[in-house]
């Protein structure tokens, strides 16, 4: 805890007075560009990884980065989807996995959470991407199947995300984009689904076109 309480009081001394403008700004609204659903992994910083600043990013973090599918019950995930669709009117969602996921891991191994009844219960929004791997990737190492687990965990998200009614008519008015990512904790790497390609690509080659029209806009912005 001392190491916690340490940093409220760097913020508060030295990162805050810097930043005081855009925490004033922030105090009478939001308008973030992404909903950004991710695991709750301690290792993952949503923030760092995509080097944003507060305001820009609506986060959820749940166990396994799950999205369930859509129903009458009412879960945190559920409401925060739907707030962060229908109220803020985000133009963008982020599905966004990771490597070694103990999750998942679990996930794999039910076993290992049999005096974990909520976990096991939780995990079980992920079983048809185990199903998933065990038709298709029996033939592969432990590492393997993980890696393929995560990837395909991602990409049932994408799609439980879509049976949410908000999601549902943003998305086919073409003013919602849904994206799936994974992050390497040991590398660094972030690949992000491409739905042409049928496959994860590295994301400076998924969004390249994206980026060279926000290099070529900062250029004409600071001639």
């Amino acid at each position: 805890m001392p190491n916690i309480v340490n940093g409220v009081v760097k913020f508060k001394q030295q990162v805050y007075p810097g930043k005081r403008e855009l925490y004033e700004k922030l105090a009478t609204g939001q308008s973030p560009e992404a909903l950004f659903i991710t695991c709750s992994d301690s290792r993952i910083s949503p923030n760092l990884v995509t080097q944003t600043e507060p305001g820009e990013l609506f986060i959820c973090r749940n166990a396994g980065n799950i999205v369930p599918p859509h129903t009458k019950a009412t879960g945190g995930t559920t409401a925060t989807i739907e707030y962060a669709v229908a109220v803020l009117e985000v133009p963008h969602i982020v599905i966004c996995g990771h490597t070694e996921c103990g999750a998942m891991k679990g996930a794999m191994d039910p076993r290992s959470l049999k005096d974990l009844p909520h976990v096991s219960k939780w995990l079980s929004f992920s079983s048809a991407a185990v199903e998933i791997v065990k038709e298709i990737g029996s033939e592969f190492d432990e590492a393997a199947r993980l890696r393929m687990l995560i990837e395909q965990n991602v990409l049932l998200q994408m799609v439980h995300l879509k049976t949410h009614p908000y999601v549902a008519a943003r998305h086919a008015a073409g003013k919602l984009q849904i994206h799936g990512w994974v992050y390497d904790i040991r590398s660094g790497d972030v690949v992000a689904y491409d739905d042409q390609q049928n496959k994860f690509l590295p994301v400076e080659e998924r969004y390249a076109q994206e980026i060279e029209k926000l290099t070529k806009n900062n250029i004409i912005q600071t001639c």
